[in-house]
């Protein structure tokens, strides 16, 4: 039976499939990743994440934490410099660790099953919690701790992670333009940067914007100062109804930026009423089915790009297969 009867207006639920959940990732076709592999001239990499202990403390997301390591146990013993004489005549030592990590706390992605909406897509005339392709909150969606053996949850970072998530990367450098000061960014000033730095983005493109927030973050050293991050560098604004069509219409594959959020946070208001509290997610998650990337580190590959003359590069991002976790760890690379 068909899961939904409604979709959101300006949605694409089912333009790949009833059961679709990879939204527009299937965008990257085989040509997408020949196309970011053919970027490849100078075979050289760069990491695009922080150190995961970084932003450091709690202070910029109080409801997340910074990942903590420890050893496992083995024979009753901590297993780090173990010494496997413990067990018999051996010479050699070893160390084994677990860690616990919260999935959005540092470089990561967002799966399709981080935002969705109250929004009546079955038709009875009353809305209810769903996410994109009409997954619902509860049935589909299921916390973790309802979760039983043999039962999985949709729209999972593991669908992600499934796609490989590699191909062509675009990067728009708005940090060159607006230095460290704190700017919304819309429609008609995306579109100036794009022109001035001549910057082409075509579909199944993973578009990414350096505003060099995360270079502010790193060099806090674990000590972010909350009052310096919300009021510093460049972030797109969620409000701007031009800017979310030309989203759509650009057919990008995946959105990045080395801030948080992508968008800015609060959202402009521009208007009453019921709305949502993050627009660019609630449009990208929700409706198109576009993983957001957050809190990447750009800096050193946007400076190889200027100095080259390049926008484009071969990006290689796929999240943890972690079935149903609705955010991940990523470590993106960047071969050009």
């Amino acid at each position: 039976m068909k899961r939904w009867k409604n979709r959101p207006e300006g949605s694409n639920w089912g333009d790949f499939g009833e059961d679709d959940q990879r939204g527009r990732l299937n965008l990257i076709t085989a040509e997408k990743v020949r196309q970011g592999a053919a970027e490849v001239r100078e075979g050289r990499t760069f990491c695009l994440s922080l150190p995961l202990d970084y932003p450091g403390g709690n202070a910029l997301a109080p409801h997340r934490q910074p990942p903590r390591i420890q050893p496992t146990q083995r024979q009753d013993r901590r297993f780090f410099n173990y010494s496997f004489a413990n067990e018999g005549p051996y010479c050699d030592c070893g160390s084994d660790d677990a860690v616990l990590i919260y999935t959005q706390y540092s470089t990561q992605w967002d799966s399709l099953a981080h935002i969705g909406q109250h929004f009546d897509a079955d038709g009875d005339g009353v809305a209810e919690a769903v996410y994109y392709n009409g997954f619902r909150a509860g049935e589909d969606v299921v916390d973790p701790d309802a979760r039983d053996t043999g039962r999985t949850s949709a729209l999972g970072v593991d669908a992600m992670a499934a796609a490989c998530v590699q191909g062509r990367g675009v990067l728009v450098d708005l940090r060159r333009h607006f230095g460290d000061q704190r700017i919304l960014v819309g429609y008609d000033t995306l579109m100036r940067v794009l022109d001035i730095d001549g910057v082409t983005v075509e579909t199944g493109d993973m578009l990414c914007l350096h505003t060099g927030l995360a270079a502010l973050v790193l060099a806090m050293n674990r000590q972010p100062d909350p009052g310096v991050l919300h009021n510093a560098c460049a972030a797109l604004d969620g409000s701007d109804q031009r800017l979310l069509r030309w989203i759509t219409d650009s057919g990008i594959a995946a959105l990045v930026a080395d801030n948080y959020a992508v968008e800015a946070l609060p959202k402009r208001v521009c208007d009453d009423g019921v709305r949502p509290f993050v627009p660019l997610h609630n449009h990208c998650l929700f409706k198109l089915g576009l993983p957001l990337g957050e809190l990447w580190y750009l800096s050193e590959l946007a400076a190889w790009l200027a100095a080259n003359g390049r926008s484009r590069f071969l990006l290689t991002a796929p999240p943890l297969r972690l079935p149903g976790a609705v955010g991940s760890p990523v470590t993106p690379i960047a071969t050009v």
